[in-house]
């Protein structure tokens, strides 16, 4: 697993993926936090921690990760870190004002565990951000290789966070820009499983400079309509859910 996140964060800062992830994420934490810079974040399975950038200007941010690798790379980058299960998080209840996990769920064999720890930190009136693979028929080598346990849709999605008493305020699909063609690869991979070895790095490795530029500017074209017309498919979903307060 720390080989897979030494790949990711040489990818994270070019490539055409994660730079369309923060075109989409971005806004919506501006928008959560709503003019304040006094919150208290926290990023759930924080890998490399380049993502705490994104959180870091509304308060303090801090995270955790599960490996070694993840927590010990976040240190080293500034950003103060832990090393925890997403499933039994070291933090009191009602510490945070938001809560962010990004593409871990799916690898997370008791999801439902995780999102309600998610939401016991998080104070009322608080919101968790989640990143989510979506849809088994995009299972490819990237799915192998982290081991994903499952991809989710959004009825699945939407289930998982009411179940942690979470109020579902958005559930949107991602990346439908380059659904076509990641359905394409990921359906080869698989035909193809029998007669290659797995190669980890197929989906997270910078592609050629010009093609990387092309769908660097597909998908920010995409994040930017996304904010106003919802996206009918994709390969991830962004979902936000909401802790009730005490009086509603």
């Amino acid at each position: 697993m720390d080989d897979l996140l030494e790949l990711t964060g040489r990818a994270e800062a070019t490539h055409f993926w994660f730079r369309g992830f923060r075109q989409f994420v971005s806004p919506l934490i501006a928008h959560l936090a709503n003019g304040r810079r006094d919150l208290r974040l926290i990023d759930c399975g924080c890998g490399t921690g380049h993502n705490l950038r994104l959180l870091a200007p509304y308060g303090r941010a801090v995270g955790f990760d599960l490996t070694v690798g993840g927590s010990v790379a976040t240190r080293r980058s500034g950003r103060p870190a832990a090393r925890a299960d997403i499933t039994r998080i070291p933090f009191a209840s009602g510490l945070f004002d938001l809560a962010t996990s990004f593409d871990v769920l799916q690898c997370v064999e008791a999801d439902e565990a995780a999102i309600r720890e998610m939401a016991r930190i998080i104070k009322p009136g608080g919101v968790v951000v989640l990143t989510v693979a979506a849809l088994d028929v995009l299972r490819g080598d990237h799915a192998e290789a982290w081991r994903e346990a499952r991809r989710y849709t959004p009825s699945s999605a939407t289930r998982l966070i009411e179940q942690a008493g979470l109020r579902a305020e958005r559930v949107s699909y991602m990346f439908a820009s380059t659904f076509p063609l990641m359905f394409a690869v990921r359906t080869a991979q698989r035909m193809l499983r029998p007669y290659r070895a797995l190669r980890p790095d197929t989906d997270i490795a910078v592609p050629f400079a010009p093609v990387n530029a092309l769908l660097t500017a597909v998908v920010s074209a995409e994040a930017l309509i996304a904010r106003r017309l919802p996206m009918p498919i994709g390969s991830s979903l962004l979902v936000v859910g909401r802790k009730p307060r005490s009086d509603s």
